[in-house]
């Protein structure tokens, strides 16, 4: 098996930067593309609910519909390589159809799967007190979607592709355009984050970050 050394990965999350202008001469290719999208997959999520769902979006008049509403993406729709929305789950509770079915896919018996509900239950309930509004919970699992687009963007950087990743667009309008194209229904999935990618038109500056001691607190 083949090991990345520290250098190396710091190197490519050093790589990894905010894309805005993307080269429109050079695009990702499918099997790339499929590859940052298995590593979305294969991210992990809370209670292993994977509450997500991934909309990319190709056609050329949808993207031109979203320009006046995704100022975060407009000098990027024209030149992406790929356009990805990604969906977090509604009303994702303990108690769902959706739950009852990610636990039958662990092969659970019916004794583990009562038992399984109660502790989501308590950990909705009690602990993340995400069973007090619908909003609630789609926060709950539209963190959880961060967690796949990190890990698309990082991955993506290993392999030499460009990424931008964007909240900078009206999220009510942006989730009537996609479910309008009947790209999902909006009573089940709403828009979490956007993300582009593609190669870049141009070099970018180096990134700005805090130190490590503004960042980190030890309790030891």
């Amino acid at each position: 098996m083949s090991v990345f050394s520290k250098d190396q990965v710091l190197d490519r999350f050093r790589f990894r930067a905010a894309t805005r202008y993307y080269d429109p001469n050079k695009k990702v290719s499918r099997e790339d593309f499929d590859y940052i999208l298995e590593l979305a997959r294969l991210s992990p999520s809370s209670v292993g609910s994977e509450p997500w769902h991934f909309v990319v979006i190709q056609n050329p008049e949808l993207r031109e519909k979203l320009k006046p509403v995704g100022w975060g993406m407009a000098t990027q729709l024209d030149d992406a390589s790929y356009v990805v929305a990604l969906l977090a789950k509604k009303n994702a509770r303990y108690d769902s159809d959706y739950f009852h079915n990610a636990l039958v896919k662990r092969g659970l018996t019916a004794e583990q799967m009562e038992k399984a509900k109660e502790k989501y239950r308590t950990f909705q309930q009690n602990d993340m007190k995400v069973l007090e509004s619908e909003r609630a919970l789609f926060d709950w699992t539209s963190k959880q979607t961060y967690i796949a687009l990190a890990n698309m963007m990082t991955g993506a950087a290993f392999i030499g592709v460009d990424s931008c990743p964007i909240e900078g667009f009206n999220y009510e309008a942006v989730n009537q355009i996609l479910a309008e194209a009947c790209a999902f229904d909006p009573a089940e999935w709403g828009v979490s984050v956007m993300v582009t990618f593609g190669y870049r038109a141009k070099e970018i500056k180096a990134k700005s970050r805090k130190p490590m001691e503004e960042l980190v607190t030890w309790i030891e």
